[in-house]
């Protein structure tokens, strides 16, 4: 009776190669569980992208400055301190107007300088970029409206550069503007998160009026162009900056924010009591005699796939100082500063 209960136990007991069998598949199936809780933890982190938007009309390098103005190479250190120390930490785009060529070497240089090390640099060790053409010949005449951002953060897919005039595709004045103005557009995909974003920047006239109803319109035609074509499936949500030389009451900011359109004033969406620093945006020098005036501006759309939906939440509204104890004008405008976060 004993030996058969004996042998009977034994025989049940699967042998050592099959427990060990069973042990790896477990911890095959513990390693699994843990591997697809990770990639759920990633894909709900990806699902949100925060980033920092920075537009400033940094006031073109004159050579014959206006009372209270300095030269260029007398302010250029202290706008350079304001763009990094806003832009260290985000994923950022900086969209600046009135930038002639010079200038615009002497930000990417300073800036570049100044940037820590990246894991992904350009081919050529540069932090940060930009798109954008001067406005006067295409090339490097006359004022940029650029996008400056880092390739190690971003993929360019495509950009362009359109002419707000009747002749949009070459350098050209339209209706009663008293300047040549252009806007610029780029296509960027996040290189971690993969969101894909169209970004446009543009500095409208400060004379002609219905130059300025008719550049409003061409912008909202190339944001329909960009939504509907291409890119309509990637694009997760759309933002215009610059200066409109437009306040509230006129045409411009009306288009861009009317009925029609599907952009929103970011200081509109975010309460005021959340704002942070001034309201007006246009400072002049001090010697003007003229009131400041809010005509730098935001403004957040929606990608294609998203008409009916908030792809974007504001998160920060900002418009930064453009004079300090040293007196010293960054520009006749201040920066407005936003942190979103866009929705996939």
């Amino acid at each position: 009776m004993v030996l058969w209960l004996s042998f009977s136990s034994s025989a049940l007991l699967p042998p050592l190669a099959n427990i060990q069998h069973y042990i790896q598949l477990f911890k095959g199936l513990v390693v699994y569980q843990l591997a697809a809780s990770k990639l759920l933890s990633m894909m709900k982190t990806t699902a949100e992208l925060p980033l920092r938007i920075l537009t400033h009309n940094i006031r073109y390098a004159t050579k014959s400055p206006f009372k209270g103005e300095l030269r260029w190479d007398d302010r250029k250190q202290s706008l350079l301190n304001e763009l990094r120390f806003n832009t260290r930490h985000q994923d950022a785009f900086i969209c600046l107007q009135e930038v002639l060529h010079n200038q615009l070497v002497d930000v990417l240089s300073g800036l570049n300088q100044q940037s820590p090390p990246s894991s992904n640099p350009t081919p050529t060790g540069q932090q940060w970029t930009y798109i954008g053409v001067g406005r006067d010949d295409g090339h490097e005449a006359g004022e940029y409206s650029a996008i400056l951002y880092k390739p190690s953060v971003w993929q360019l897919k495509h950009w362009d550069s359109v002419w707000l005039s009747e002749t949009p595709d070459k350098p050209s004045k339209g209706w009663d503007a008293a300047s040549i103005r252009i806007l610029t557009i780029g296509v960027f995909t996040h290189h971690e998160t993969r969101h894909t974003v169209l970004a446009m920047n543009t500095h409208l006239d400060d004379q002609g009026s219905r130059s300025r109803y008719e550049a409003a319109k061409i912008i909202l035609q190339k944001m329909d162009e960009y939504r509907g074509g291409e890119f309509s499936d990637s694009i997760a949500g759309v933002f215009l900056t610059g200066d409109f030389n437009s306040q509230e009451t006129q045409e411009a900011y009306g288009v861009l924010t009317g009925a029609e359109s599907s952009l929103a004033d970011t200081a509109k969406v975010l309460e005021p009591a959340l704002h942070y620093g001034d309201h007006f945006t246009w400072t002049g020098f001090g010697y003007e005699g003229q009131d400041p005036t809010r005509i730098d501006y935001i403004l957040l759309g929606p990608g294609k796939q998203k008409e009916e939906e908030q792809s974007w939440r504001v998160d920060g509204y900002a418009v930064l100082a453009n004079r300090f104890d040293s007196g010293v004008f960054l520009s006749d405008h201040r920066a407005v500063v936003v942190d979103v976060t866009l929705y996939d």
